[in-house]
């Protein structure tokens, strides 16, 4: 076992994981922090992304270890005094929840991309977006969801 100091949505957490234990896992199970999903546990759905230091990751393509003293930011640490990230305000305004498996992975990734890119053109947004995966196809109202969050966080 090794011993773990993270940052998980603002709170310091400490941990005995494997070496091997994914930090999705460790999230879900150790934590109890179900927002974010397993989806295709092969990394290449996204459902599963977080922040890490403020950039988008998939949590089951990383080891908890790796984590150790950084900053993890999961869909529920989004919000903020019960007030929703623009993102979140945005896919609920524009229907980009379809299922809503993919949400939490879709609204992270677009969080780290309106960060890098806060003013992104259609073709830079599904660019931007291209690692995570909508089973039900709903793409279009996603990206909406994104150029929206965008306009308002720029003030428009």
């Amino acid at each position: 076992m090794t011993h773990i100091g993270v940052t998980v949505d603002g709170v310091l957490r400490h941990g005995d994981v494997e070496p091997r234990r994914l930090l999705v896992h460790w999230l879900r199970e150790d934590l109890g922090l179900v927002g974010t999903p397993i989806g295709c546990d092969t990394s290449n759905c996204g459902a599963c992304t977080v922040l890490i230091d403020g950039r988008s990751a998939k949590s089951c393509s990383v080891l908890a270890v790796q984590v150790d003293g950084k900053s993890v930011t999961t869909i529920q640490g989004l919000t903020s005094d019960g007030e929703w990230h623009p993102v979140q305000k945005a896919f609920k305004e524009c229907h980009g929840l379809q299922c809503g498996y993919c949400t939490p992975g879709m609204v992270m990734a677009s969080v780290d991309l309106l960060s890098e890119n806060p003013d992104p053109s259609e073709e830079e947004i599904r660019h931007g977006l291209e690692g995570n995966l909508c089973r039900c196809t709903g793409y279009h109202n996603i990206v909406k969801a994104v150029a929206t969050a965008a306009a308002e966080m720029r003030g428009e």
